[in-house]
């Protein structure tokens, strides 16, 4: 297979923490972290020592088919547990794709089918995709999202396929950021930005895309954003969500909250550093 120009793959890398770029706490109370490059390590005693899952670093498509979009070398991003089951759990690895293990992370499948890597010679390829974040329903598991580097996807059966629901003519597409309600899959959010060299809003105006039927339509919510000379863009862990609570913050510095669900926004702060991640505290 053929790689974008400038891409590298990695083959001969050794893991690392380079960069960290996930930290999840599973039902058994395990932390796991994943890392660029593409490494998944896990801990079971707090933190004392850490292991690399083997069975991921070993797949034989992470040397040769797994490269860097925005990063040097891939990085796993994306940790999503099944509530329903303790060693059932999902990563999302840029550019790589979806992968999907029963057994505690023993062993691994891909699970990319229906996403489009246009940037590959061959679009369906079955590794090499870019998802930018990976979600699932909380009340609703086998019902996924992601916010791809070629779209907005979703899965109603746990990852075993998925279909493209990016908005036709609008700003739902491109974005880095995606939010599922946490109990009805149909509903989800995405901040929207332009795919190019120079990543800003969409029209220089910001806006949150929300969809109530599954991505057959999506609304642009604007009340309160800025809507002139507007060049934030929102990161995949910037954008934060508890019941009609939403929180998200921009490359450049804005914070800004909602307390109906999206419909309308409040500016929190400005002249903030990069907002890399938002999250609620818990108490």
């Amino acid at each position: 297979m053929t790689y974008p120009e400038g891409s590298e793959v990695s083959e001969g890398v050794t893991a690392s923490l380079k960069y960290i770029w996930a930290a999840e706490t599973d039902a058994n109370g395990r932390l796991w972290i994943g890392t660029v490059p593409g490494g998944l390590f896990v801990t079971e005693d707090g933190g004392e020592s850490f292991e690399l899952s083997m069975p991921l670093w070993n797949l034989p498509e992470r040397k040769k088919q797994w490269w860097g979009g925005g990063m040097d070398y891939a990085g796993i991003h994306s940790i999503v547990f099944d509530p329903n089951d303790k060693d059932h759990f999902y990563i999302g690895v840029s550019v790589a794709g979806v992968y999907e293990t029963k057994d505690g992370g023993s062993s691994w499948v891909a699970r990319n089918k229906g996403l489009r890597a246009d940037y590959l010679p061959d679009p369906e390829a079955e590794f090499g995709h870019d998802p930018h974040l990976l979600v699932a329903c909380k009340g609703s598991p086998d019902n996924m999202w992601q916010q791809n580097h070629c779209g907005i996807f979703r899965s109603r059966d746990a990852a075993t396929s998925w279909q493209e629901v990016s908005e036709e003519s609008g700003p739902a597409n491109f974005g880095f950021v995606i939010e599922v309600d946490d109990k009805n899959p149909e509903t989800a959010w995405v901040v929207p930005g332009i795919s190019d060299e120079v990543r800003v809003a969409v029209d220089s105006a910001l806006c949150v895309c929300r969809t109530t039927d599954g991505g057959k339509t999506w609304d642009a919510l604007r009340k309160g954003l800025p809507q002139e000379n507007c060049f934030d863009i929102v990161y995949r862990h910037a954008f934060a969500k508890q019941g009609d609570e939403l929180f998200f913050g921009t490359t450049t510095g804005n914070f800004f909250r909602s307390g109906d669900g999206g419909d309308s926004w409040e500016t929190i702060s400005n002249y903030l550093p990069l907002v890399n991640a938002v999250t609620f505290a818990e108490t």
